[in-house]
């Protein structure tokens, strides 16, 4: 994310959409009541003295919508945003929805509160960080992803010809073997190239790849897991490869957080979780890290208790629900906490 331009006085920040990251980013920044101001394109006015009027042409023009929901679709890396257009050259009180995606520029105007400032922060420093995919293997199938901020994106999946714990045969290894690199010839790897998985396959691929494309096995990180699969990459992020491999990820920084939470609850260390007891803590000025589910942050009560956090200086982290970490939260309740002090 880049941003173009702020203005304290309004509450108005300007800024591009770089990747598709910065559309999840945007998504947990825009609550109902926020306007936003963007180029889109909308059918213009006809005047006409027919009963039925005529469809006018689209045509581009700049509006500003008061925000009612937000969709992030990141099958198609696109960010949706509905609501109510304020200003603009026409149809001011109708309905409209800003479709948004990478290079799009677009304005917020709002009260920013504390975390929401330094999520614009963290989105224009990931900018500049490597994008970085992974390999997940073993003798029956291969996994292509990559580590986006909002979790880990599936992009190929690539099954062995053979069948069982041993191929069949040398050829068939060999044609998967191929079979896995051409997919990642296509695809967009980065900086980085995690290999992880099980045993004998992994390491029999590198050999194959330093044998076939050195310049790309020159990006490989080899991890060895338990499992291979989304199971095996998700083993490798707990275990902190990502960390190790390219600086924290969000990801990363998002699973270990909730990873303590998990430990405070095994340990009967001070904790927190549910909206009824989060709320009692943060009341009692209690909670030291507040975590919040991308799924419950517009339920209602959720901004007053992140406000009366931040006001106790506390630290406000928004986890996605699209990666393992997030999934344990949103079945804790979605709202969660690490506590100075116990409060019963």
């Amino acid at each position: 994310m880049r941003v173009l331009h702020r203005d304290p006085k309004t509450g108005e920040i300007k800024m591009r959409v770089e990747n598709p990251d910065d559309l999840w980013h945007l998504h947990n920044l825009l609550l109902p009541g926020d306007l936003v101001r963007a180029s889109t394109t909308r059918r213009e006015e006809v005047k006409s003295d027919k009963v039925r009027p005529e469809r006018g042409e689209k045509v581009r023009v700049t509006l500003t919508i008061r925000v009612e929901g937000v969709e992030f679709q990141a099958f198609s890396d696109r960010l949706r945003i509905t609501g109510v257009i304020v200003e603009g050259p026409q149809d001011l009180g109708r309905h409209h929805t800003l479709n948004l995606g990478v290079e799009d520029v677009l304005s917020i105007i709002k009260t920013w509160r504390v975390h929401e400032l330094h999520r614009i922060d963290e989105a224009v420093a990931a900018a500049q960080k490597p994008l970085v995919a992974f390999l997940a293997l073993d003798d029956e199938e291969a996994l292509i992803a990559q580590l986006r901020q909002y979790g880990v994106r599936e992009l190929a999946s690539i099954r062995a010809p053979g069948h069982g714990k041993m191929f069949p045969s040398g050829d068939a290894r060999s044609v998967f073997l191929e079979d896995i690199l051409n997919s990642l010839r296509t695809t967009e790897i980065g900086e980085a190239l995690v290999v992880v998985g099980p045993g004998f396959t992994r390491e029999a691929f590198v050999e194959f790849l330093k044998a076939r494309d050195p310049v790309l096995a020159a990006k490989v990180h080899m991890h060895g897991t338990a499992h291979a699969g989304m199971q095996g990459i998700q083993e490798a992020l707990k275990a902190g490869v990502g960390a190790k491999v390219f600086g924290e990820s969000r990801v990363g920084y998002e699973t270990a957080l909730v990873e303590k939470l998990l430990e405070a609850l095994a340990t009967d260390r001070p904790n927190a979780y549910g909206p009824a007891e989060v709320q009692e803590a943060a009341d009692a000025g209690a909670i030291e890290t507040l975590l919040v589910s991308d799924a419950v942050v517009r339920n209602p009560g959720i901004e007053d208790v992140m406000r009366t956090v931040e006001s106790a200086r506390g630290t406000v982290v928004l986890v996605s629900r699209h990666h393992e970490a997030g999934q344990k939260l949103e079945a804790l309740g979605g709202v969660a906490a690490l506590l100075r002090f116990a409060i019963k």
